[in-house]
């Protein structure tokens, strides 16, 4: 790291974020002139036009890539179109103690005085909940599920090789000639897709006058500089962002601009979920470098500078702040954006090149929570690849997480995506796989196992409220058999995700009608060839995923009740209910005989595991291929993020021995403390789920620095990943930390403000996790030995 990187690391590490109010203003305006006097896609179009040619421009001192997502770094827009902030919003992100965004009163003036009254009633938050039934509300309350799209567009999806290929120019001309093809006389959709096109051009038009401007104002600066260095690097700038991304790049360093400013786009646009990415950057940026090397134009050392550079961005950019129950399960700053490296190439080749080496280094050098890094690891890619991650991945701070990119593959193959477009996709967010550059992959929210079991044991109640939120499936104190019980749940399962489908299936008509992403869909195979927009349908592939969560603790609550209730009948029915709505107040040796029964999921004991296969494929089964909107499916994904916490507060006591509001277990992880055979017999048990048929799964471990600190200890970590993927499983990630370390940061937090830890698919400041949270991740397993 040399020391321009150094100050642009530091600079973008002391920034303090901050809500910037200049894109609502902008927002705000252009709908005021504009709404209803035109269609919605010319509109939006109209105003992502505005925002490009008004937005402030900033050109940090030092910096070669140039860009940011608000008037300087760490300025944060918000989005009132989406989701309209109070003033007591605001108010509590200023003033709470974590993930604090300051607020000036010129803020809170203008929200008060100009977006509120604008969007009040009108933004899609308010549209959501005005449209949404009352049971589904319900359940929405109760946390049985979360809804994302409440409060950030749709949008979970990745760049692909296209815009290294081609610039916006020949975009549009594309644009125009899906135009002209349209056929008025016999396609009733004509005046619908002339709109989205006419829309996606002026889109083209608007990132290039983007870039114009940072070329006229780099050039501005150059004139005033009297460092002649500098001045070159503002000429330098200049001339990239006159090139791009009006025509498609010829350099290394226009390759990285390129797809900045088209990020930049991207999460203006909208604020999708989750941040958009450059996914598999290692192949897209290995010609460019390949021929900038070879012609003399770079050094390897320039090359990686860039780079770092590049990195510095994405760390400049806090996620916009979230309201409700998803602020509750996601208190973070990082916006999830996740770089892909290695892998497999088109053909089914090894994908490991010069540059992805180098992509190691600078996420082992530049150690930033933003962007998050993966690699993508197929039998085809060489041990010394996984080998130099693990060497990363040692030194404790979570980065990066490791995929199975062959079972990435077949995953997308099941659900009927090209064996091409699987090979060139990947993950991102936090594990979720797509078809990069062709496929909107949407997470439409949580779905809480745990909480559906809870309201079977008490025939459709909540017991939390009292309130009756499911169905009458029988008291639960006369089954007569596990399996009776088993059934209940499924039709109780059933029932809440006919709900959750039917809410997201309303909620995708609304994006449709109100909110379409133009710019998006211009970079999006197929969305210019149909003329339609990506949040109607336009992509190749349309994926809505539904997320479970907890299946650790549901699996190990299941197998206790079998074992005690059922098998042993050391406890009715009616005595165990006594007991979790007491929270064993008064029962501390039945709740010590839950947490010490014998079978557990984790310890690769088919007695528990089996169960979870058989939750497992309930889920699937009450999800899978049902139809969307947009012309896809359903699928599943088994990940949290933080909302294990978030649906363990809204539960009672559970028959594994968890105590009421305990967070769940977090992923597909076992229940914390309760894998006690080693990290093998965590990946047996994990390896018995069928990974393929979900588009995501996330398993954490916690190893102890010791055990990694010689090449013996990598060794055998790399053979742990080797054989976990061998069983088929999709992602795994560690943690190496010990929990005395945690315990004496949440004591002395001052003294441990770098310590970064892995939450769940992304890594944050343990100092900046509520205490919760910081508990969880302390409780979890710590493997001293394999």
């Amino acid at each position: 790291m040399n020391e321009r990187v150094k100050i642009l690391r530091e600079n973008s590490l002391n920034a303090r974020p901050f809500i910037s109010i200049e894109r609502a203003k902008i927002v705000t305006d252009t709908y005021k002139e504009y709404f209803g006097k035109i269609s919605t896609p010319v509109l939006r179009a109209l105003t992502f036009k505005a925002l490009m040619e008004e937005r402030a421009i900033c050109i940090n001192e030092k910096e070669l890539i140039v860009g940011e997502r608000g008037e300087k770094p760490k300025g944060t827009p918000t989005y009132p179109e989406l989701c309209c902030h109070t003033l007591e919003d605001l108010k509590m992100i200023n003033d709470r103690e974590k993930i604090s965004f300051d607020v000036s009163e010129e803020v809170m003036k203008t929200q008060r005085e100009q977006i509120i009254p604008y969007w009040k009633g009108i933004s899609i938050r308010d549209r959501i909940f005005e449209q949404m039934s009352q049971e589904w509300k319900d359940c929405y309350e109760a946390g049985v599920f979360t809804e994302f799209m409440e409060q950030r567009a749709p949008g979970h999806t990745t760049a692909d090789g296209k815009i290294y290929e081609k610039g916006f120019l020949e975009i549009k001309e594309e644009i125009s000639n899906s135009l002209s093809a349209i056929d008025y006389y016999n396609d009733e959709k004509a005046y619908e897709k002339q709109e989205e096109l006419k829309a996606m051009a002026i889109c083209c038009d608007a990132i290039i006058e983007y870039a114009n401007r940072y070329a006229e104002e780099a050039k501005k600066m150059a004139e005033n500089e009297v460092d002649v260095k500098r001045q070159q690097e503002l000429l330098k700038i200049s001339e990239t962002c006159l090139h791009v991304p009006a025509y498609k790049p010829r350099t290394f360093w226009e390759a990285l601009q390129m797809y900045w400013f088209v990020h930049i786009g991207v999460i203006t646009e909208l604020n999708t979920w989750d941040a958009f990415n450059p996914g598999r950057l290692d192949q897209h940026l290995y010609p460019f470098y390949k021929k900038d090397i070879e012609e003399g134009r770079i050094t390897k050392e320039e090359a990686e500078e860039l780079l770092q550079c590049f990195w510095v961005k994405f760390n400049n950019h806090p996620a916009p702040p979230k309201v409700g129950v998803t602020l509750e399960e996601s208190g973070t700053y990082t916006d999830f954006a996740n770089i892909n490296s290695g892998g497999l190439k088109a053909d089914g080749s090894d994908g490991v090149n010069d540059v992805t080496y180098m992509v190691l280094d600078v996420i082992d050098e530049m150690r930033l929570l933003q962007p998050s890094s993966n690699i993508q690891l197929s039998q085809r890619n060489p041990d010394k690849f996984l080998r130099r991650a693990l060497n990363i991945v040692k030194k404790g701070w979570g980065q990066p997480s490791i995929f199975n990119a062959d079972a990435v593959v077949e995953e997308m193959l099941i659900q009927g995506k090209t064996v091409e477009d699987a090979r060139c996709g990947g993950t991102s967010g936090c594990v979720e796989t797509g078809a990069f550059g062709k496929e909107a992959y949407i997470l439409t929210g949580y779905f809480n196992l745990n909480k559906v079991l809870e309201i079977t044991l008490n025939n459709g109640i909540d017991p939390n409220t009292g309130k009756k939120i499911g169905i009458e499936t029988k008291d639960s104190r006369k089954f007569e058999s596990f399996e009776e019980l088993m059934e209940a749940f499924e039709k109780q399962l059933n029932y809440f995700i006919d709900v959750k489908i039917k809410g997201n299936n309303i909620i995708e008509k609304l994006y449709a009608k109100y909110m379409p992403s133009p710019f998006l869909s211009t970079i999006i195979d197929d969305c210019i060839k149909k003329g339609m927009d990506y949040n109607e349908g336009g992509a190749r592939y349309n994926t809505n995923y539904i997320q479970g969560v907890g299946i650790g603790t549901i699996t190990d609550s299941l197998s206790s009740i079998k074992y005690n209730v059922y098998d042993k009948k050391y406890i009715s029915m009616e005595k165990l209910l006594e007991v979790l709505k007491s929270n064993f107040d008064g029962y501390e040796d039945l709740r010590l005989k839950f947490v010490n029964a014998p079978h557990k999921y984790g310890n690769d004991d088919d007695y528990s595991d089996n169960i979870m296969k058989t939750v497992f494929d309930m889920f699937y089964n009450s999800v899978n291929g049902r139809k969307n909107m947009k012309g896809g499916f359903y699928r599943i994904n088994m990940l949290p993020t933080t909302c294990h916490v978030y649906f363990g507060s809204v539960i009672g006591a559970t028959a594994d021995g968890r105590k009421a509001k305990e967070p769940l277990s977090e992923g597909i992880s076992p229940v914390q403390g309760r894998d006690e055979y080693g990290p093998t017999s965590v990946i047996k048990s994990a390896g018995k789920m069928d990974h393929a048929k979900t588009g995501g799964t996330l398993l954490n471990q916690k190893f102890t620095p010791k055990l990694l600190e010689d090449d013996k200890g990598i060794e055998n970590l790399l053979h742990l990943v080797r054989a976990y993927f061998k069983m088929g499983g999709h992602h795994i990630q560690f943690n190496v930390v010990d929990a005395e370390t945690l315990r004496k940061a949440q004591k002395e937090p001052e003294k441990y403000r770098d310590l970064i830890v892995r939450v769940a698919g992304y890594s944050d400041y343990f100092c900046d996790l509520n205490e919760s949270l910081q508990n969880e991740i302390i409780k979890r397993t710590e493997h001293d030995s394999f």
